[in-house]
């Protein structure tokens, strides 16, 4: 069989219907890779790096008869795990019919390896300029415009769990903690797997911007929480973080004590030593009083008074942060007064408030 080169968007289609394998080296799988794909590395990161060094210090053709040298060892065992992949990939009563391949350039790295699958029978498609040309794909994902409804809200809150809650209902979520790992505050690691890098919290991004770009879904809202631009070790891409501040931002204005039994309920389990680290990591910012105040009632194993320390802490810093850098922010904001911290409820009286909006900003006149 023929093997197909595809264009990214081409690619992307096929990619959910058929596995992904990215030839590329371990390190960089680990590093970043695109969402949903399986590593199938044609060379360790030892092999890649005398490869390379061959191919910029002596000759392509020496490179070419070392990287053939390891690839020849490795071909049964490439096929095998080709084949696992693709029984781990597909239905039992589908058809294994296809795999697409990509390397970093789509040179011959995946050229080699597309090579000996489609000798094995496989249905094989690469991607014309690799995983670099997934990369420009990526950014200008941030570059497009999106139907964004921007919750707000004092921390305890809820506001991922209103997301939540919004998406169970059917509707379009981007869901940045989700993505980052991370839940934003100096204690938003608790109870998280480990961050991606930051390219790889772009690529999840991108993702999830695309399955509500140009298709039956682009006219549908879509919400995301109002967040600083860190979220732990990862950035909102500046393009993107920009079009958030110029969205409908609507501010869920919920009770102190409601939101400090919600908070408490949220972290008071977490381990006392992990608590206090994340205290001492915002000292400076808290304050050496508060910062005392707060390990001691910790230490006494007063949880809510210790988060009543905080969320007055977090109160002051969302208040002042608010406006900053967002456009219009008197006509973009909307303060949403909900009595309790109640994801079934909050979610239904947001829907119906975008809708009313939305239908308002319709209805005027250009």
């Amino acid at each position: 069989m023929a093997i197909t080169r595809l264009t990214i968007q081409e690619f992307l289609q096929l990619s959910k219907q058929h596995p992904v394998l990215d030839v590329r080296s371990p390190g960089e799988f680990k590093h970043a890779c695109i969402p949903g794909a399986y590593s199938l590395p044609l060379f360790t990161d030892e092999e890649r790096k005398i490869v390379g060094t061959a191919y910029k210090q002596e000759s392509q053709q020496k490179a070419i008869k070392l990287g053939l040298d390891f690839f020849g060892s490795k071909m049964v065992k490439m096929v095998e795990e080709a084949e696992t992949i693709c029984k781990t990939f597909y239905p039992k009563d589908q058809p294994q019919a296809a795999v697409l391949v990509h390397c970093w350039r789509g040179g011959m790295r995946s050229a080699g390896v597309a090579w000996l699958l489609d000798l094995y029978g496989f249905k094989v498609y690469t991607l014309a300029g690799g995983y670099k040309v997934y990369r420009k794909w990526v950014l200008q994902q941030f570059e497009n415009e999106y139907p964004l409804q921007v919750v707000g809200g004092y921390t305890g809150s809820g506001k991922s769990e209103l997301l939540h809650e919004l998406r169970k209902k059917g509707a379009c979520v981007i869901d940045l903690e989700t993505i980052a790992a991370h839940k934003g505050s100096a204690f938003g690691n608790l109870g998280m797997p480990p961050q991606p890098t930051q390219e790889m919290f772009e690529n999840l991004l991108a993702q999830q911007l695309s399955e509500h770009y140009g298709n039956d879904a682009a006219d549908q809202l879509i919400w995301i929480e109002d967040e600083s631009q860190r979220i732990g070790e990862v950035n909102i891409p500046s393009v993107f973080f920009r079009q958030m501040r110029r969205k409908p931002l609507f501010f869920l204005n919920i009770p102190f004590e409601e939101r400090l039994d919600f908070i408490t309920g949220h972290y008071g389990n977490f381990e006392r030593d992990k608590l206090i680290n994340a205290i001492i990591r915002i000292s400076k910012r808290l304050g050496g009083l508060e910062t005392k105040t707060a390990i001691n009632h910790l230490l006494e194993n007063n949880i809510r008074a210790c988060f009543g320390v905080l969320l007055h802490y977090y109160d002051k810093f969302y208040l002042k942060s608010l406006q900053n850098n967002r456009e219009d922010f008197a006509k973009l904001f909307q303060k949403v007064e909900v009595e309790t911290v109640s994801a079934e409820i909050n979610s239904k009286k947001l829907a119906e408030l975008a809708m009313q909006q939305r239908s308002m900003s319709s209805a005027s006149p250009e």
